[in-house]
């Protein structure tokens, strides 16, 4: 909830700048009014606590009415959510709330597409996030990944151990491993991997993952098979990763991969089309609102 908050804070205060809204000021202040947040089109639900924030920061005495709690399918002109009270307050709040929700319900809709696709071909394949996410929103759309059925990667630099390519320019798999169990024991420790040889390697040194970076759906099976015969217990961890679309992903589940990360998740989810329609009343969803 803090990282709520913290969000819709910002977000309010780079809209309102120092004058506030000069628009709805216009609006008499006695004038109430109720309106629907609608989807424009089919999508998953994401961001209630973050439109829920902001209507509470500019007026505690605004109604809402939730719907749709985050996770919820909706079809277009579905009725996520309403709002009731000072039509002043709710315009003020109208752009930062669709902005949370389009960006978020985004996010949890084509994480949603993953996981279905995933899903039809390989049950046990979980669909993950990474770190490429918006500065500052991490923790609201890592949610909205959860929302659409998604797993979370690790959250940050600080909770797992994760040897790039990069790293190897300084120091072997084995090595990484063996240092990274002295200094983090209990962190899961993770190698990336763009060849088989490597692959061998971090098995034979008990990573708990081997990312297989930009391989082929062979290239990937062939993986599955050498770490299956090398850690048969499971304890090393099969993720792919890089450019898996919603076409290939299945292709790499019904090989046996354990997980598949998608940054497109979260870099490129296009947002939720939704908008705050006038006149319906609060409590049937029907009719004309209050004032």
């Amino acid at each position: 909830m803090q990282a709520v908050r913290a969000a819709v804070r910002a977000a309010l205060a780079e809209d309102l700048g120092g004058l506030g809204d000069l628009s709805a000021a216009l609006v008499p202040s006695a004038k109430t009014a109720s309106l629907a947040i609608v989807a424009r089109q089919a999508g998953v639900i994401a961001g209630e606590l973050c439109a829920k924030e902001a209507f509470g920061l500019l007026d505690d005495g605004l109604k809402v009415l939730w719907h749709l709690p985050d996770g919820s399918s909706v079809a277009a002109g579905g009725l996520v959510a309403e709002v009731a009270g000072t039509l002043r307050s709710i315009l003020t709040a109208e752009r930062t709330v669709l902005n949370f929700l389009g960006r978020l319900s985004g996010v949890a809709t084509l994480t949603r597409r993953y996981v279905d696709a995933v899903g039809s071909v390989n049950q046990t394949t979980r669909v993950l996030d990474t770190r490429k996410t918006t500065p500052g929103l991490r923790a609201l759309e890592k949610a909205a990944v959860r929302a659409g059925g998604g797993h979370n990667h690790r959250f940050g630099l600080f909770d797992a151990v994760l040897i790039k390519d990069n790293h190897l320019a300084g120091l072997g798999i084995a090595d990484a491993v063996e240092r990274a169990r002295a200094m983090w024991p209990g962190r899961a420790v993770e190698i990336e991997c763009d060849r088989i040889e490597q692959v061998e390697e971090a098995c034979r040194a008990a990573a708990s993952a081997v990312l297989l970076d930009n391989m082929s759906v062979e290239q990937a099976a062939a993986c599955v098979e050498l770490v299956g015969g090398l850690r048969p217990d499971g304890s090393t961890l099969v993720e792919v990763s890089g450019g898996v679309t919603v076409q290939s992903a299945p292709r790499y589940a019904a090989v046996g991969v354990d997980l598949i990360s998608v940054g497109a998740l979260t870099h490129s989810a296009p947002a939720l089309d939704l908008g705050l329609d006038l006149g319906l009343d609060l409590t049937t969803g029907h009719g004309p609102g209050p004032g």
